[in-house]
């Protein structure tokens, strides 16, 4: 799934990315509503892991959906 894809399909995938991420809130998921960079930010927030790693989970779970 591209960063196209995953903007057009946000509200389908949220529940997907909250089992994958349970430390991100509802509101951090309305915050980023698809956006691929925002949901990378949120998840280094929550997580405390580097950008790089986040951005490397969004990329496998993306994969995968």
């Amino acid at each position: 799934m591209n960063k196209l894809q995953i903007k057009g399909q946000w509200n389908d995938i949220k529940g997907r990315a909250k089992q994958a991420w349970g430390k991100l809130t509802d509101d951090d998921l309305t915050r980023v509503e698809g956006d691929h960079d925002r949901l990378v930010g949120a998840i280094q927030q929550r997580y405390g892991v580097e950008r790089e790693e986040a951005a490397r989970q969004v990329r496998e779970w993306s994969t995968r959906h």
